[in-house]
């Protein structure tokens, strides 16, 4: 029996996907050479696992020889006006907006897996597999052979009524599918709010990313010490960042009425000073069933610890020395030190001097450092 577009779309919008596409699975023999060439550039930075077996990517019938067709979901999640706060002065940091709420991976793929269930109750026998960013898949490319959308000048996919607030779903399948409709035209025209407004210039002409200049790389995917000369521009983003999104003009109009509630204002714009003090159990009791724990305890407080300096604000000198002197993980110690350079005035000056001493070499030289500008 075959299975019908229109009764898989009406199942998918019934489980809260917005966007339903289809299209047959070929070689992306186009995406190829830029993938390549950005591999060979370093785009992926420290995340090797861009770079393992790139060719899957290029074709999911290298996955299942089986597999004929995608079946490509949106789902949306809701953009926000941020809150007039002072963040310096709040010591508030800032968290993506799609981070809020339950770990994505968890409530989208459990309703993409129901939406390839339809697929098997239609067609007994088939073979499906969905992925919601796990695995080696091309998400917007598909999306895009899909018609859900059109690549924008942020390397996001943008469609004219949800901008870029969906996150992609894929079910590939032995089902057999067409695309229904033309390309989805490009929308971006000569805006390049995206790409001049980026604090960190990490997005280039011709849909490039530099992972390596990406807060949302450095906030989470950078295990190790974030470039001194990024860390002022990452403001007080500690997971991830939503500029690019912001500042698109497909966007603006979402976010106008999309006020949060003050329990997901206070996890949009959490008070620094309390995440840095978290020990490892209350950062899992905190953060376990959320997206953010995908930094882990000494990359988030690590981030808390730039955004902490980025606020320049006396204020947080005290929770900062504190943490120099206590906390067992040398990357949050050594980042705390040059957050109380940033800050300066004597109490951070003795906190730094009292860290020429500490075991560990990085903390030594970031303390080193950070007194010569105090």
């Amino acid at each position: 029996m075959d299975v019908s577009r229109e009764t898989l779309a009406r199942a998918a919008i019934e489980l809260g996907f917005v966007l339903v596409g289809f299209a047959p699975l070929r070689q992306l023999k186009e995406r190829e050479a830029f993938y390549r060439q950005w591999l060979d550039d370093g785009g992926h930075a420290t995340m090797a696992y861009l770079a393992r077996e790139p060719e899957r990517r290029f074709d999911p019938r290298r996955l299942d020889a089986r597999y004929k067709s995608v079946v490509s979901l949106g789902y949306p999640y809701a953009a926000r006006a941020i809150p007039n706060v002072d963040w310096r002065g709040e010591l508030r940091g800032r968290i993506a907006a799609y981070a809020l709420g339950r770990d994505y991976h968890d409530v989208v793929g459990r309703r993409a897996r129901a939406v390839a269930n339809v697929i098997s109750q239609l067609r007994p026998g088939s073979i499906t597999r969905a992925y919601v960013d796990t695995g080696p898949v091309f998400e917007r490319e598909w999306a895009a052979d899909a018609r859900l959308g059109w690549f924008g000048k942020n390397t996001m996919l943008l469609n004219r009524e949800h901008g870029s607030y969906f996150f992609l779903a894929e079910i590939f399948t032995d089902a057999e599918f067409e695309a229904t409709t033309e390309p989805y035209r490009e929308h971006c025209g000569t805006c390049r709010r995206c790409l001049d407004l980026c604090p960190t210039g990490a997005l280039a002409d011709g849909y490039v990313m530099r992972s390596d200049l990406c807060i949302s790389y450095q906030t989470i995917e950078n295990r190790g010490a974030i470039a001194r000369e990024l860390r002022s521009k990452l403001g007080n983003w500690i997971f991830g960042c939503d500029i690019c999104n912001d500042v698109c003009p497909w966007n603006g109009e979402l976010a106008a009425d999309q006020h949060p509630s003050d329990e997901d204002a206070n996890d949009l714009l959490p008070r620094l000073p309390e995440l840095l003090a978290l020990n490892d159990e209350e950062f899992g009791r905190r953060f376990t069933k959320s997206a953010v724990k995908r930094a882990k305890r000494r990359g988030l407080l690590r981030n808390v610890a730039v955004a902490l300096g980025n606020t320049r604000n006396p204020d947080a000198v005290a929770p900062l020395a504190r943490t120099l002197e206590t906390e067992p993980e040398p990357l949050i110690r050594s980042h705390a030190a040059w957050a109380l350079g940033q800050i300066g005035g004597s109490a951070a000056r003795r906190a730094l001097e009292r860290a020429l001493g500490d075991c560990d070499a990085a903390v030594r030289d970031e303390a080193a450092a950070a007194l010569e500008t105090n």
